[in-house]
């Protein structure tokens, strides 16, 4: 059976903001699908991030400051749940969809380090956003999860996305999706399908910061994937208790 028929996990984190070097978890879902069936079994989870969640990340995923003290979990709790999730994931050999994955992983590595739980160690992952932008590149319009679904036709309304487990089935959906339509991808093995997307995703960063430079942009794009480098000095947000 190729990937895209057997079991897998799909994941994906609602946060404080879009640094992975000090935004905090808010709240996530792992999803796992067994495609043969149809079966699918959703964990969700709600944190408390230790700090106060800025108007605008409330703005995308409703969650406010209040209401994540009042019924989130301790941040160290989730963080330590959800890693427990994806590394039983890895151990059966099951990969993990993640889209955009250079930013929720690295995000859930610096919350592990964060509390003291170690660093994240990956396995198999499956990232439709580097997937469909190697075999898609001259496609114009936005590559955000909801227009690629809807490219794909997944129904992921613009009220669903920016919801952990709807963004998190949509990721999978997707994924599945490729695999159809790209025979090739579905009859990789999954080492050498990992293998393939951190080549890719080099080709795409290091074409993105090629076009920041020709704006006049400094801004760095990271090669790596599916894991962000660590940055030497990881600044504190205001009231952060790291």
């Amino acid at each position: 059976m190729n990937w895209h028929e057997r079991p897998f996990v799909a994941f994906d984190l609602e946060t404080t903001s879009v640094d992975v070097e000090t935004a905090r978890i808010v709240t996530a879902a792992v999803v796992t699908v067994d495609p043969s069936t149809g079966a699918k079994d959703v964990r969700e989870w709600l944190a408390d991030p230790g700090i106060d969640i800025p108007a605008e990340a409330t703005a995308v995923h409703g969650i406010t400051t209040e209401h994540a003290r009042q019924h989130g979990e301790p941040a160290a709790d989730v963080v330590w749940a959800i890693a427990g999730a994806l590394t039983r994931a890895w151990l059966k050999t099951h990969p993990v969809v993640v889209y955009n994955a250079s930013y929720d992983l690295s995000l859930l590595d610096r919350e592990m380090r964060r509390h003291g739980l170690g660093e994240l160690d990956t396995a198999a992952v499956i990232d439709p956003l580097v997937i469909d932008k190697h075999y898609d590149r001259f496609r114009r319009g936005s590559r955000k999860l909801v227009d690629t679904a809807r490219h794909y036709r997944i129904e992921l309304s613009e009220q669903d996305a920016h919801g952990a487990a709807a963004d998190a089935l949509a990721a999978a959906r997707v994924a599945w999706r490729l695999a159809r339509v790209y025979p090739e991808l579905a009859g990789m093995r999954l080492p050498e399908l990992h293998a393939h997307q951190i080549a890719w995703h080099a080709e795409q960063a290091a074409s993105l910061q090629e076009y920041f430079r020709a704006k006049g942009s400094d801004e760095i794009v990271p090669l790596e994937w599916p894991l962000r480098p660590v940055a030497v000095s990881l600044p504190e947000p205001a009231g952060g208790d790291q």
